[in-house]
């Protein structure tokens, strides 16, 4: 099961051998300020996605998309009561 990643662009730059490392498991997602900016692959994960080998029915399916980790930025003020008046 593949398995995404999710480190800074401090953190790759300061051990770029565990981020290459991550890539058996899975992408790893480099931020930079919080925002995702960069996709590290395995060769052969790049490979597979370039090939040509899938439809676009197989690459939307992602099979594998139970398996990320995602992490979200908290909006203090996004809800409140509405104004009626």
């Amino acid at each position: 099961m593949s398995r995404t990643t999710i480190i800074s662009s401090r953190q790759f730059n300061q051990n770029t051998s565990d981020a290459k490392r991550a890539t058996r498991d899975g992408p790893v997602i480099i931020t930079d300020r919080g925002q995702a900016a960069h996709v590290l692959l395995s060769i052969a994960d790049y490979r597979r996605l370039t090939s040509g080998d899938s439809n676009i029915a197989e690459l939307l399916a992602m099979p594998d998309a139970d398996a990320a980790e995602l992490e979200f930025a908290k909006i203090p003020d996004l809800a409140r009561a509405a104004d009626l008046e």
